[in-house]
């Protein structure tokens, strides 16, 4: 038994995603359902890092002696996450704009007034 590790991280992006997604579900407010989705997403990437992340490697970023291919963690998870942080971001924004518009239209951002505006 050389180490004893727990999940923690992975455990913590279950609980976090579980917040998100009962956040977009609950709330008539679009800018509360579009924290819930970035708190979903944040969840993601926790645990797809926390996937990637091997104990006892270092990052593949080689200083000094060449520690060959067991002694780094895989990049790739960790750059597949940044072009999802990037997709996110622009999700967001996107959302954003159209909150506002919405706004501008109906006068408010529940979402339950909108549909009885539109007759929905």
């Amino acid at each position: 038994m050389e180490r004893l590790f727990i999940n923690y991280f992975e455990t913590g992006a279950i609980i976090l995603f579980g917040v998100g997604f009962v956040t977009l579900l609950l709330h008539n407010n679009l800018i509360k359902k579009i924290i819930g989705m970035n708190i979903m997403d944040t969840a993601i990437f926790l645990f797809f890092i926390a996937k990637g992340y091997i104990p006892g490697r270092e990052a593949p970023i080689i200083q000094g002696v060449h520690k060959g291919a067991a002694g780094y963690i895989n990049p790739v998870p960790s750059a597949l996450m940044l072009t999802g942080i990037v997709v996110a971001v622009s999700i967001t924004a996107f959302a954003l704009a159209l909150t506002i518009k919405l706004h501008e239209k109906y006068g408010t951002i529940e979402l339950d007034q909108i549909m009885e505006m539109r007759g929905d």
